[in-house]
């Protein structure tokens, strides 16, 4: 990653070249003994992440989110069109895909809608995933110099799937006015996989907003080639006990549904100087589009535990997640003939430890 674009496009055409069948370098390449069956092997985390930021970058969620908690007429707040929101997450809870979950304990709210009453200690109720992209910061920048959003992308090392765990009523006491903290820190999960920039290119398209002009942003933030990347996400739910084809998908979703992209969300870090080191990592936020099956979390699939979401393959109900479920995530790009996927990001919920 710390090498930089021309390293990483002349490193994937070197394998393109080894691993196309009927090539001339794939003729002198020995594929039995350099290619090592998935099975056969325990994938690690990508990268040593040294930091760690979430942003909050799909409008349709932060609406839904918004409308639940605040109306319809005070959906987004203030800043929300000026900026893409962030905050500052736990390096050190990146896991990667496979690594159970552990349901959390921690301060909830003690009377449901008024926050003056305190809190009591206990186990999380309301557990959660949040349906993301992550990507990988290659280059970086030093100290005091901001990125710019023409060239931003070229600090850009790949993609990967990002669950961001979310305990909702932990969440819920703590985040004003600082914004999330315990209800977050407890596990974000990434697929081992990373797609590159130069692998994306042929699927960059339209983001589901298409334009940035109510409000227009700030000159830094104005990207010349506003877009996304068309990429198909799943979210299946699979029961403690039951047979992997008994997982049933409660959501597909398109990393389209940004309204402020990955590189106006790297340009924004940066913008006070910010420096970003190789193995950086910054996710999306969750994504959500406009309609229920788009919808990228518990809290709007049930919204805000309302509705009951039923797993089609078991008939079983979910408002939030239960011990034993494992919550699977998997993303691909089609194209004409082929596709690009991004491996599986997937962990077990398990049950909280004993309240002392």
């Amino acid at each position: 990653m710390a090498s930089g674009k021309k390293a990483w496009t002349a490193t994937r055409a070197r394998l393109q070249a080894l691993l196309t069948t009927g090539s001339a370098d794939a003729a002198f390449f020995n594929q039995a003994k350099y290619l090592i069956k998935q099975s056969d092997v325990t994938m690690l985390l990508p990268a040593r992440i040294g930091d760690y930021t979430d942003f909050y970058s799909s409008r349709e969620h932060a609406t839904n989110v918004g409308t639940m908690f605040r109306g319809k007429e005070n959906a987004l707040q203030p800043n929300w069109l000026h900026l893409p929101v962030g905050y500052h997450g736990r390096a050190s809870s990146v896991v990667v895909s496979g690594t159970p979950i552990r349901r959390p304990n921690g301060q909830l709210q003690k009377n449901k809608t008024n926050p003056k009453e305190g809190s009591v200690f206990g186990t999380c109720r309301l557990m959660d995933f949040e349906i993301e992209m992550g990507f990988f910061v290659g280059t970086g920048n030093n100290l005091g110099e901001p990125m710019d959003i023409n060239t931003v992308e070229d600090n850009i090392f790949g993609f990967v799937v990002c669950n961001d765990w979310s305990a909702r009523d932990i969440q819920k006491f703590e985040y004003v006015p600082l914004g999330p903290f315990c209800g977050k820190n407890l596990g974000t999960t990434i697929s081992p996989w990373v797609v590159t920039i130069d692998a994306l290119k042929p699927f960059r398209c339209e983001t589901s907003w298409k334009v940035q002009d109510d409000p227009k942003p700030l000159p830094y933030l104005q990207d010349p080639d506003y877009s996304s990347f068309d990429i198909n996400i799943e979210c299946a739910i699979k029961p403690e006990g039951v047979p992997a084809e008994k997982a049933s998908v409660v959501s597909r979703t398109n990393f389209r549904h940004m309204y402020w992209n990955h590189k106006q969300q790297l340009v924004h870090h940066t913008v006070t100087g910010c420096n970003m080191r190789p193995g950086d990592m910054c996710a999306s936020g969750t994504i959500s589009g406009r309609d229920v099956g788009n919808f990228g979390s518990m809290l709007e699939l049930s919204w805000k535990g309302t509705r009951e979401v039923k797993l089609e393959k078991t008939d079983e109900i979910r408002k939030f997640l239960k011990d034993g479920d494992e919550v699977i995530m998997t993303a691909k790009c089609q194209g004409n003939g082929y596709q690009i996927g991004f491996g599986e990001c997937s962990g077990v919920v398990l049950p909280a430890r004993a309240l002392s």
